[in-house]
């Protein structure tokens, strides 16, 4: 397919068990050289819209794309093209990690010197090239999470899904795994990747999807979806003298709430962008405060997931 077309295209996207509506009419679609973000609750949908992208369901209704085929009508094509990593996978206990990942390079028809090839190149991104003769069972976490990570790319796929490749890694597995991600999105992989640790997606998604109940609330940057919410800025001002007269002038504002005073530090939030809040610092200086220090919090990832979602389930 050409490079203008989506790597991984959702369209309209329904799945139902019974009553229940897993997926619910959702539509986005992720560009080569990206990596996306798809983040809700437990029982969201985010896992059954995954297995349907590696094939392993159908839609109800709608259809999903990888890199231009539909996994309803041309599924091998698909799985020749994407690489899923789900959240628990098989291992053999005695199988080393060469053994592992030479048979499912075998199971993707590799052979000769493309096979090895393709073993050495994993092998190495992976850092598993000095462990080739370890048997799988004498694995750390992190590593088996570097093995599976292997398998989904053994083929050199244009799509990547991951589904939560860090739970239960520690802190420096999961920067180097957040790297190596990164470094698969640079080569030109879409990349979907799920995961409860929201402050992991902010720092190495380009983009996020929020799903709950089966629904695609929002999809975009952070600062995207922050524009459709009423925003509102967390803001810290130090006034010299103390803070009691500010807390006094604050208190009758209406775009102004939750205001705490600490000595010369008075906390509060605050209703409005960049704007309003450079017009607001204009206001209280003009009033006659001895403003040294003003600062706002910027929202995270998962500032703006509370603010979307209502922590509903089904």
């Amino acid at each position: 397919m050409t490079a203008t077309h989506p790597a991984i295209e959702l369209r309209r996207l329904h799945r139902y068990f019974g009553d229940t509506r897993a997926v619910h009419d959702v539509s986005f679609d992720i560009p080569r050289g990206e990596v996306f973000g798809y983040i809700g609750p437990n029982g969201a949908g985010k896992t059954t819209s995954m297995r349907i992208l590696a094939t392993l369901d159908l839609p109800t209704y709608g259809d999903a794309l990888v890199d231009g085929f539909s996994v309803v009508n041309d599924p091998d094509r698909v799985r020749h093209r994407l690489g899923f990593m789900p959240d628990s996978f098989g291992t053999y206990p005695s199988v080393n990690c060469y053994e592992y990942l030479d048979f499912f390079a075998r199971a993707y028809g590799l052979t000769g010197r493309q096979r090895h090839q393709a073993l050495r190149r994993t092998m190495s991104f992976t850092g598993l090239d000095k462990l080739a003769e370890k048997p799988i069972r004498g694995l750390s976490k992190g590593m088996k999470q570097r093995l599976c990570l292997g398998r989904a790319m053994i083929h050199d796929p244009a799509v990547l899904v991951l589904d939560e490749p860090a739970a239960g890694l520690d802190p420096r597995a999961r920067i180097e795994l957040r790297e190596m991600i990164g470094q698969l999105a640079a080569d030109g992989k879409a990349v979907l990747v799920s995961s409860h640790i929201l402050t992991e997606l902010g720092e190495m998604c380009d983009r996020v999807g929020i799903i709950e109940q089966g629904r695609l609330l929002a999809t975009g940057t952070v600062a995207e979806i922050q524009k459709g919410q009423t925003q509102q800025s967390e803001v810290e001002v130090r006034v010299l003298g103390g803070g009691t007269g500010l807390q006094r002038w604050l208190s009758q504002r209406c775009d102004v709430q939750h205001i705490a005073v600490h000595g010369e530090l008075v906390r509060f939030t605050h209703a409005g962008g960049r704007e309003e809040q450079a017009e607001f610092l204009k206001q209280m200086v003009l009033a006659g405060f001895r403003i040294a220090q003003f600062a706002t919090h910027e929202k995270t990832l998962e500032d703006v997931f509370m603010q979307v979602t209502r922590g509903a389930v089904q």
